[in-house]
């Protein structure tokens, strides 16, 4: 996921912030691969071949509504990192069998609003403020897509040339300005350990609106 930082927002300078973020996303924005596969659940890619990430699914997330930071609800884009060829996730997809530190939001949005089996195949992503204090200011999170993670076709990663990691834009609705705002945003496998002392499986930042 995204490394450590800290987002410091003010309305004066949100347009040095939707720089920063046009930079990182120009090759979504203007992929080099011509031939991008629409990928589906139903639909995984061959050898050699990339899925598209549609843009379109970030919604208002969208450097038209300059990712929100005019708005002092800013989005954050959140990708896998450090992965080795040929990984690939351990779906939890059970909902019999879902973690017990799992948030109930996350389980509910699993069990409730998934009903496809083949579309729980995902890497989970939940966002929160990191002790009651943060959870309070934070307010409402919403995520772009709204499945709220990484679909499972872009699994395993095969590192082939020009691959797309799969991106989940995270928009904060309403956080408290002029405070420090510890955040931490956890991704969901079976295979990806968390250990919160050392980040392992999440990263964690923090968001300061002026």
């Amino acid at each position: 996921m995204l490394e450590s930082t800290l987002i410091w927002l003010r309305s004066q300078n949100y347009q040095n912030w939707k720089n920063i973020l046009l930079k990182d996303l120009d090759k979504y924005y203007h992929p080099k691969t011509r031939e991008l596969l629409v990928c589906t659940h139903n639909r995984k890619p061959n050898k050699g071949q990339v899925c598209d990430v549609d843009i379109r699914e970030w919604d208002i997330c969208s450097q038209e509504n300059n990712f929100n930071y005019h708005r002092s609800a800013p989005c954050v884009f959140l990708k896998l990192n450090g992965l080795t060829d040929g990984w690939q996730p351990e779906y939890y997809n059970n909902t019999d069998d879902l973690p017990y530190d799992m948030p109930p939001e996350l389980k509910q949005h699993i069990i409730h609003e998934i009903k496809n089996p083949k579309k729980r195949n995902n890497v989970w992503v939940t966002c929160a403020g990191e002790n009651p204090a943060d959870v309070e200011y934070l307010g409402p999170v919403k995520y772009y897509p709204s499945i709220q993670g990484f679909p499972g076709y872009y699994f395993p990663y095969l590192n082939s040339e020009g691959y797309l990691s799969p991106l989940l834009a995270v928009q904060f609705k309403r956080p408290v300005s002029g405070i420090v705002i510890n955040i931490e945003c956890r991704a969901w496998a079976k295979n990806i350990k968390y250990r919160r002392n050392d980040r392992s499986g999440s990263v964690h930042f923090e968001l300061l609106i002026d």
